[in-house]
């Protein structure tokens, strides 16, 4: 493992993944993202069914290291930002379910990760910001997840003032799915994940993916997606399990 990669870690069949740069604020330098991005591939080719993507130190991630983007010409910084895309993306097609565990604050490509994660937990004591609008290199990327998980106004709001919203105003405009006292993060991270994963994994894999290609279509067209995919997923083994065991009034047995 090289110098601040993530800590991996298995439990049963949920992985957590820690970012461990306390000292560098967990920032998402291309080093980072780098380390990030493997880890979460690797974890989606295996047989795990959840990952926990966590941190450590005061703050769950400040975004983007500066260093990587100061007086680095617009390739440079284009392909930086194309990496910490890829990673975003990747956290939404693999096909575990991802919960964020957020114990601090987590601002700009930090807050994007949160909204990226599928499910997210935060602790009374996070905070999330969107501070370019207050500075001098606007949240464009970032925004790209907020907004998509706070709707139009508030996203506006986050990126124009650049304030930190606390825990329980994430819950409200919908940006974290849980926030409880700090002591009872780890709990609640874990009770979530348990329910989350529950169930036929192969039929929950094709659910996460065709929920993120449906989301931002019209209305028509997400119809026609779903329509394809939930017939095609009847054939599944889990599918057909789950049926028979509803009609024959026994507990399914989950093979894959």
């Amino acid at each position: 493992m090289t110098d601040g990669a993530p800590r991996v870690e298995r439990d049963g069949d949920a992985v957590r993944i820690t970012m461990v740069r306390a000292a560098r604020r967990n920032a998402l330098s291309r080093e980072h993202l780098t380390q990030l991005l493997a880890a979460v591939t690797d974890v989606g080719e295996s047989d795990a069914t959840g990952i926990v993507l966590a941190a450590e130190g005061p703050v769950f991630s400040a975004g983007h290291d500066f260093a990587d983007v100061a007086g680095k010409p617009v390739a440079e910084v284009r392909s930086l930002l194309q990496l910490c895309t890829e990673l975003m993306q990747t956290i939404q097609d693999v096909p575990q379910v991802v919960v964020a565990r957020v114990h601090a604050l987590a601002t700009a490509a930090g807050c994007q990760l949160v909204a990226s994660c599928d499910l997210a937990v935060a602790a009374e004591s996070a905070g999330f910001a969107a501070p370019g609008g207050k500075g001098g290199w606007f949240c464009h990327t970032p925004m790209v997840a907020i907004a998509r998980n706070v709707g139009r106004k508030r996203a506006m709001e986050l990126a124009l003032t650049g304030d930190v919203i606390g825990a329980r105003t994430a819950l409200e405009w919908g940006l974290v799915n849980r926030v409880v006292p700090d002591a009872e993060l780890d709990a609640a991270v874990a009770d979530l994940l348990d329910r989350a994963t529950r169930g036929s994994r192969a039929s929950k894999a094709w659910g996460k993916q065709t929920m993120y290609a449906q989301l931002d279509r019209p209305e028509r067209d997400a119809y026609t997606t779903a329509v394809e995919v939930m017939a095609a997923a009847s054939q599944l083994d889990g599918a057909r399990e789950g049926m028979a065991a509803f009609l024959e009034k026994r507990s399914p047995v989950w093979t894959d």
